[in-house]
């Protein structure tokens, strides 16, 4: 695929070869057409273009609209055996990808536009006759690229800056350029023109909304789904991780342009290795919160059927579903359950497997994913070596400071209380070991007694008692915790600074 200005040169340089056929493969005519009005406006070069609602206007001249008598091939071969050089443009065709009538007669008026130096451009999406194709070339237009929406966008708010609210900054442009990779320039209007008058203006903390339009356009499938997010979504520690995450960001926005401009890409995403309950699937909502992106869970042993070709057929739906409607972040949980399934003799779940290893090292699509582990031994090198994952983290149980937040966050946010420093120390050396869903459970304990017996306050007691009830997840499996550890030193990056 190529963008507007590469597909513009290239056309430009088949016409003047006087290259017979030239194929427009594209779904968006209109931005061919503009690229025919400037042609033709920087250069002698004229067009003879057809569409069904206009009939034949031409570009480059100052000539009426032709009526053609819905016989539009009939006219063509008549003027292009009378007139040397012409260029002819057809913005609406028929059946071109199988032998039939229309296809033969635009076959004649290849071979007379070879014979007397024309050149015809077709502007379609559909399949060509190899018997047509042969005649010329094909060129495909892709989608706007990040320069040409930044630029559209930036038009558009330009055009009602005077008329409504732009909240829209610089960087908040650039953003939006991003989010709406993917989209025709038609519908980036449309979408923008709808934010506009819907919300009168174009607000900051809506950006995260125009990527959830995508997932109207594209059929679901079962094994990807859509996950809500909770605004008021919080993630105690994991400083070192959020540092990483504040960094990949500014990346993960920059145009695909400037990026290549110094050989980089997107960052793919992490692979996230933890103890159970210590926040690794909260980092995905974290991500997508603070990217605002949309979140989605993938759950790849769904992908797994018993019928042959199936579970590839799946796969590949699914991978296709993922990329249409990217920027997005990627959840993945507890990768190794799938690992598992292909490293037990099972052939299909190798192929599986490897075509979604391959198309995590060499998709282009801006994808964020978060896969987390808990079995660390289940993890092949293949898995987390550089290139398929931007970065290996692992989680550990949070250390003393970490636990004070988070016992000051739950305290509050479910208690409707604050306690004392002294009362806050007793809690956190009462809680080493523990996991923050251990803690988040304990003083969520107390918090549904208050809510059950209509109590207002709580005592220190009845919080140091929820504490003590819980059995901590390093004293229910100390291998588990231990492992992980001794694994994350070794191979990966702490989340936590402490």
């Amino acid at each position: 695929m190529a963008n507007y200005l590469q597909v513009k040169k290239e056309l430009m340089n088949y016409i003047y070869a006087r290259t017979p056929l030239v194929i427009v493969n594209t779904t968006e005519r209109e931005r061919v057409e503009r690229m025919l009005y400037e042609i033709a406006g920087n250069s002698q070069i004229n067009f003879m273009y057809y569409t069904d609602a206009k009939q034949v206007k031409s570009i480059g001249t100052k000539s009426d609209y032709i009526d053609t008598d819905d016989d539009p091939l009939g006219f063509f071969l008549n003027q292009i055996k009378r007139q040397r050089s012409l260029n002819i443009v057809l913005g609406d065709v028929r059946r071109i990808s199988d032998d039939n009538a229309y296809s033969r007669e635009l076959m004649n008026i290849l071979y007379m536009a070879k014979e007397n130096n024309g050149v015809v451009i077709l502007i379609t999406s559909d399949y060509i006759w190899t018997r047509i194709s042969g005649f010329g070339m094909v060129i495909n237009l892709d989608f706007p690229d990040d320069i040409e929406r930044n630029n559209q966008i930036q038009k558009f708010v330009n055009m009602y800056s005077g008329r409504f609210t732009i909240e829209w900054k610089e960087e908040d442009i650039v953003r939006v350029a991003t989010i709406l990779r993917g989209f025709t320039e038609i519908q980036i209007d449309n979408i923008l023109s709808s934010e506009i008058i819907g919300n009168n203006g174009l607000r900051k903390n809506r950006i995260s909304e125009l990527a959830n339009q995508k997932q109207k356009i594209y059929p679901k499938v079962g094994s990807v789904q859509h996950i809500n997010l909770n605004k008021k979504h919080v993630v105690d520690g994991m400083d070192m991780l959020k540092e990483w995450l504040e960094l990949k960001k500014q990346i993960f926005f920059m145009p695909e342009e400037k990026l290549q401009e110094y050989d980089l890409e997107a960052p793919k995403g992490i692979l996230l290795v933890g103890v159970p309950g210590c926040g690794k699937s909260l980092t995905a909502k974290l991500v997508a919160q603070e990217w605002d992106l949309p979140l989605f869970r993938f759950d790849i042993g769904s992908v797994f059927d018993k019928w042959v070709g199936e579970s590839e057929k799946k796969m590949r739906e699914a991978l296709q579903f993922i990329e249409n409607v990217s920027p997005c972040v990627l959840w993945i949980d507890e990768i190794e359950k799938v690992l598992a399934s292909s490293d037990a003799g099972n052939e299909t779940g190798k192929r599986v497997l490897g075509e979604f290893l391959f198309w995590i090292q060499e998709a282009s699509s801006k994808v964020f994913m978060v896969a987390t582990a808990n079995d660390v031994s289940a993890l092949p090198y293949e898995l987390y070596r550089k290139g398929r994952f931007s970065e290996v983290f692992y989680a550990g149980l949070p250390s003393e400071s970490e636990r004070r937040n988070t016992l000051k966050h739950y305290i509050q946010a479910s208690l409707k209380t604050d306690i004392s420093e002294n009362m806050l120390d007793r809690l956190v050396e009462k809680t080493n070991g523990y996991s923050y869903a251990d803690i988040e459970t304990a003083v969520k304990e107390v918090a549904q007694t208050m809510l059950l017996q209509e109590v207002k306050s709580v005592t220190p007691d009845k919080l140091l008692s929820a504490i003590a009830s819980i059995i901590p997840i390093s004293q229910i499996n100390p291998e588990l915790v231990e492992g992980i550890e001794k694994w994350g030193k070794a191979r990966a990056i702490n989340v936590s600074k402490s």
